[in-house]
């Protein structure tokens, strides 16, 4: 097998067009077709999700109302503390909400936009590595099939229709491989410096995550770029382009500094007196955050919720953690979390097929006989592939299944490019064995997940056996055919490696999801949240159960809302934890303090609250809930210095005389 291939041939002069009627190439059709589904995907029946993910929308109503509750990402428009993430998934949301007005659709509509941009930009990248060394028309082919990947896995599906920061996260980093091809192929230092720029807004997005993919871009511009040699002309040619290139990449991570280090210079500089807390950290610092309970806690182990331990001034939640891999919270650590139950169920469809382009890859260039642009391909989307997928097998902190979605944009261009890899090279044996082996895995694979997770059985298992067999009989029948017989045999393929993931995929899309852990499609035997699940049918506990606990703990009684509304303080409420708060700001369309934020931040402290009180500022404490250990100073004084009253079903403090 081999990729090298000559230079595409110009397109063949047809009668010209008549000035002022140029026609709209067919892959520009077929791009705004990939788009179109994507954007359907990813906004039919938005709405259903509501608030989504209501601690985050929470944040957005609140930078809604107050620019510095924007730009601190704030949990109410008063500013006592901010979500426990960085702000830049919010200032989009925000932005949003102060546009069109608070609603589901300005919430969760910006991460649905987010969503197809990235598709987009996953099929302009691989298209960009595979057209040089061949046909457009297969680097086109390569594009969309990467793009449809991404636009069918169930973990985009739940995440570009829901406001956890992951969406805004993905469309940065797939931004950030765009310019870093573009970067290799130009050997350009602007390439590289907005190459760092993106993945700087991806800090501030996610802190560590948004950095997983940066060694293997460094690595493809090292190994790839051919910038021109400075230096002094005394060095050898090969150190100078060193020099060249160990300069560019100066250049990318200063912009990387400068574009995340910014906000993190705010943070030191405005007086913490006059901002709000920074949720997650333990200290009222941007880097303890990033660093600790955002960071290296979560691959490491250690405080946070649901580590078992805690964070911030003392507080926090205790979740029950371990159980089986796959579960929620992780389970135990191992490369089996990728492919049980709920991890599984969000990204594992075309895990392996992505496996197999990387061994291919690696036999290939063994060889020497990959094409440079599409060995800058394979290195950045390999790179980003093997370096997330064992950050998260090995993670020993807090991982949730949805995070997978930053694996899903590797995956796409993995086996968009393997596929015309294969294709290319069909009339051979070894391109035939690898169009196969892609088609034979993720057949295999697919049947062997709805097996275990129990979902359409046995319609979808069989169905997918059956395509996938006949798939791989029209690729080792006809893979010498061009044209029309050609298409036949790939649709077939791909339609025999496919069809599970695009059936939970699309089932995803009809499944409404709320709280703060969202899942895909329900399934009936392998645990989604699975405290404990087991493994296979019979095993754990699934969806039949419900979904577990989704961190909807909010309060709703019509009784309370309407109270609050009533009031005209500068605050409605305040409440033990942002689980609690989040409803009820967003409900009742007023004001109300989070108690200790997330995780048990001490903030607001006692003190602090007292004074609040003092002046009249706030209405009402509403107590129960799920309230961080923290703030149990606080409503021990509420106790004992205020009368209780039942409105509706909850016990209410009036704080105001």
């Amino acid at each position: 097998m081999h990729v090298t291939t000559s230079a595409p041939q110009a397109p063949e002069a047809d009668h010209p067009e008549p000035a002022g009627r140029l026609r709209p190439e067919p892959r520009h059709w077929a791009v705004a077709g990939l788009l179109l589904v994507a954007a359907l995907l990813f906004c039919v029946d938005l709405s259903r999700n509501g608030y989504g993910n209501e601690f985050y929308a929470a944040a957005s109503q609140a930078g809604g109302l107050d620019w510095k509750a924007w730009l601190f990402a704030s949990l109410d428009p008063g500013n006592i503390i901010t979500v426990d993430k960085p702000p830049a998934a919010t200032w989009v949301s925000a932005l949003s909400v102060r546009a069109f007005g608070l609603s589901s659709w300005s919430v969760l509509l910006p991460q649905a936009i987010e969503g197809v941009l990235a598709v987009g930009v996953l099929y302009a990248t691989v298209r960009r590595v595979l057209l040089r060394s061949g046909s457009e028309q297969a680097a086109t082919i390569g594009g969309l099939l990467a793009g449809g990947v991404l636009a069918l896995t169930p973990a985009a599906d739940l995440i570009f229709r829901f406001n956890n920061p992951d969406a805004l996260l993905v469309l940065l980093m797939l931004v950030a491989a765009y310019c870093v091809v573009r970067a290799c192929q130009a050997s350009s230092w602007k390439w590289i410096a907005w190459c760092g720029v993106a993945l700087g807004f991806a800090f501030l997005t996610k802190t560590l995550q948004g950095l997983l993919v940066l060694p293997g871009y460094g690595l493809a511009y090292l190994m790839f770029a051919r910038p021109r040699p400075i230096g002094p002309a005394h060095f050898a040619p090969g150190a100078r382009v060193w020099l060249s290139k160990a300069r560019d990449l100066a250049i990318g991570v200063v912009a990387l500094v400068v574009s995340s280090g910014w906000y993190v210079l705010l943070t030191i500089l405005w007086p913490a007196d006059a901002r709000p807390y920074l949720g997650g950290s333990s200290n009222n610092t941007f880097m303890d955050l990033a660093l600790g309970y955002n960071g290296l806690a979560r691959i490491f182990g250690g405080e946070g919720p649901g580590s078992g331990g805690h964070h911030g001034g003392g507080g926090g939640f205790h979740f029950p953690g371990g159980g089986a891999p796959g579960t929620s919270f992780g389970g135990d650590p191992g490369f089996e979390r990728l492919l049980s139950n709920e991890f599984g169920n969000e990204i594992s469809w075309l895990l392996p097929a992505a496996l197999v382009v990387i061994v291919a890859a690696v036999v290939l260039a063994a060889r020497r006989r990959l094409d440079r642009d599409v060995a800058i391909g394979l290195t950045v989307f390999g790179t980003w592939f093997v370096v997330t997928a064992v950050v998260f097998a090995g993670m020993s902190g807090i991982v949730h299944p949805y995070y997978t979605v930053a694996l899903a944009p590797a995956i796409g261009a993995l086996v968009g490019i393997g596929t015309v890899i294969g294709w290319r090279s069909r009339d051979s044996w070894a391109g035939t064995g690898l169009l196969v082996a892609l088609v034979a895995v993720s057949a295999a694979w697919g049947v062997i997940r709805a097996w275990r997770a129990q979902f359409a059985w046995p319609a979808l298992g069989w169905a997918t056996a059956v395509l996938g067999v006949v798939g791989i009989a029209a690729l080792v029948i006809g893979r010498r055919y061009v044209g029309l017989r050609a298409v036949t045999v790939a649709v077939l393929a791909l339609a025999g490696g496919g069809v599970a993931l695009a059936t939970i995929g699309i089932n995803t899309v009809g499944t409404g999801h709320q709280g703060g852990l969202p899942a895909v499609v329900v399934t009936s035997v392998e645990g989604q949240w699975g405290f404990g699940g087991g493994h296979g049918p019979g095993g754990g506990h699934g969806s039949e159960g419900g979904h577990g606990p989704a961190f909807g703990f909010g309060h709703t009684d019509p009784a309370v809302l309407a109270l609050l509304r009533s009031t005209h303080t500068e605050w409605s409420a305040a409440v033990q934890g942002a689980m609690v708060q989040g409803p009820l700001q967003l409900y009742s369309g007023t004001p109300v303090i989070a108690i200790g934020g997330f995780g048990g931040d001490p903030a607001p402290t006692l003190a602090q609250f007292q004074k609040l009180v003092a002046q009249g500022r706030v209405g009402y404490f509403i107590d129960g809930g799920f309230g961080p250990r923290s703030s149990s100073d606080i409503s021990d004084w509420v106790h004992k210095n205020f009368t209780a009253t039942t409105v509706g079903g909850s016990t209410v403090y009036k704080l105001t005389r």
